[in-house]
């Protein structure tokens, strides 16, 4: 048995796992502010702010298999991954400084500088992200153990993005006598700038930190440099590898509706449930107990069900309970603003949901772990960071699409700019809850049947670490 397929020490997983807190606080702003603070704060169009973000996505997106492979053939002294996750962590927080704090200038001038910065904190993330994940089939091979390390990963960077909401929503983004609606407070989104960029740049240094001796030692005590996909042919024949088409099948429908969801989120919370500051930071807060039950649930039922059973049930209950409110406010059937059971029940349906589709999220990646086993059993290579960018790529490149899809339908409603909660037609407001209920639903339906696909299961799995363990030294 190497090293590698034991289960990874409690402290390292927890560390390990903090380095998420960037991704998640990158993830939290550009998926509920940015859209946002663009739009209604600085005055730039719906689809225009959604335009710059989607290019931005889809730009990052095509450089991260370019990253993933650089990582599996990098040589130093410190490895393949941790040259990339301690050169990340300035250009992270800079970046991100930066995106908060545009020009008084042009509409053209502020989408082209919009376009910039996006890019750069997506790419300077996509620096550490891709060979961070690329990690974790280095640091466990246990099948069910992979499961509990990305708890960690899973849980530090959910607290972190809703930590920083609950910040903003309940401290930061306030009404003032300049600003009598918080979400348009401009003071409140520069101190939301600095406050993320310091525990970015912190957490980035401290999970590099934290995995240094294992994987460092490990990699000193191969006989040789490990094979990899070095050729622009070899990474296509990697893309093309079965079961990781079939995981990103499932993971275009998860991540999509992930995207929609968090972009829509302000605009719904503010206009179909009418909340203020108050509610909106008690929603953020609710949000955290979804994670917690996530964090704990997932293991479990993945070692009932398997992974790719587990996520699809996971799937469904998500799509369920996250669109019940919705389809039972169009039959009049559902608490309206100022009942006082809207928050209880709203709440619950929504705590519910958000484990359900975190879990799926949770195992989607564990699963991409196992895929990069059954690509060397099967080609005779390591290309664990080629994987992990194929996963960043897809995951970007349709978040996107439902960040582009929450701006397209904020234009198509017309929903004004600077909308006051209360004031807008409700016409407006019910095509609103309509049209974003209606894709959620199909998208999540589509999601479900993807991860009954996924082939590799935890016996084949078992079978595959027993022959390639042979050749694998063990590091003391």
């Amino acid at each position: 048995m190497t090293e590698a397929s034991e289960k990874l020490p409690l402290k390292t997983k927890i560390l390990y796992g903090f380095g998420s807190a960037a991704y998640g606080i990158k993830d939290n702003g550009f998926s509920v502010f940015l859209l946002f603070y663009y739009n209604q704060v600085i005055g730039m169009r719906a689809d225009v702010v959604s335009l710059a973000i989607a290019i931005a996505l889809f730009v990052d997106a095509f450089i991260d298999p370019l990253i993933g492979q650089m990582t599996d053939r990098t040589r130093t002294p410190i490895g393949r991954r941790h040259p990339w996750l301690y050169g990340a962590a300035l250009p992270i927080a800079a970046a991100w400084l930066l995106l908060w704090h545009p020009p008084e200038a042009s509409a053209t001038v502020q989408f082209f500088y919009l376009l910039t910065m996006a890019m750069l904190v997506r790419i300077s993330l996509s620096a550490y992200e891709v060979p961070s994940l690329a990690l974790l089939p280095e640091l466990s091979r246990d099948y069910h153990d992979r499961t509990s390390i990305l708890r960690y990963r899973s849980l530090f960077g959910w607290a972190s993005g809703l930590g920083i909401m609950v910040l903003a929503y309940g401290i930061l983004l306030v009404p003032s006598e300049k600003y009598p609606v918080g979400l348009l407070n401009v003071d409140g989104y520069s101190t939301f700038a600095i406050i993320g960029a310091c525990i970015m740049a912190f957490a980035v240094l401290v999970s590099a930190l934290s995995t240094h001796k294992r994987t460092v030692a490990r990699y000193k005590a191969e006989r040789e440099p490990p094979k990899t996909a070095e050729g622009f042919s070899e990474m296509l024949s990697a893309f093309r590898f079965s079961p990781f088409l079939l995981l990103m099948l499932a993971g275009v429908f998860a991540f999509t509706n992930q995207g929609l969801l968090f972009s829509m989120t302000p605009y719904l919370l503010t206009h179909v449930w009418e909340f203020g500051s108050a509610e909106m930071t008690l929603y953020s807060a609710v949000l955290f107990i979804g994670v917690i039950f996530a964090f704990l649930l997932v293991t479990p039922v993945s070692k009932q069900t398997g992974k790719p059973k587990g996520a699809a049930y996971f799937t469904l209950l998500a799509v369920i309970f996250g669109t019940v409110p919705y389809w039972l406010r169009m039959m009049d059937l559902f608490p309206g603003p100022g009942s006082p059971y809207l928050i209880p029940i709203l709440f619950t349906l929504v705590v519910i949901s958000i484990a359900a589709s975190i879990s799926a999220m949770i195992l989607t990646y564990s699963m991409m772990a196992d895929v990069t086993d059954a690509y060397e059993y099967d080609a005779g290579k390591r290309a664990e960071g080629l994987f992990s960018s194929g996963m960043w790529f897809m995951q970007k490149m349709v978040g996107g699409m439902g960040i582009l899809l929450a701006g397209l339908i904020i234009s198509f409603i017309r929903l004004p700019a600077q909308a006051v909660p209360g004031t807008v037609d409700p016409a407006i407001v019910d095509n609103l809850a309509l049209i974003f209920v209606s894709l959620v639903t199909v998208i999540g339906i589509a999601g479900t049947w993807a991860y009954t696909l996924f082939p590799l299961s935890e016996q084949d799995h078992g079978e595959r670490i027993s022959k390639l363990a042979a050749s694998m030294p063990r590091v003391k």
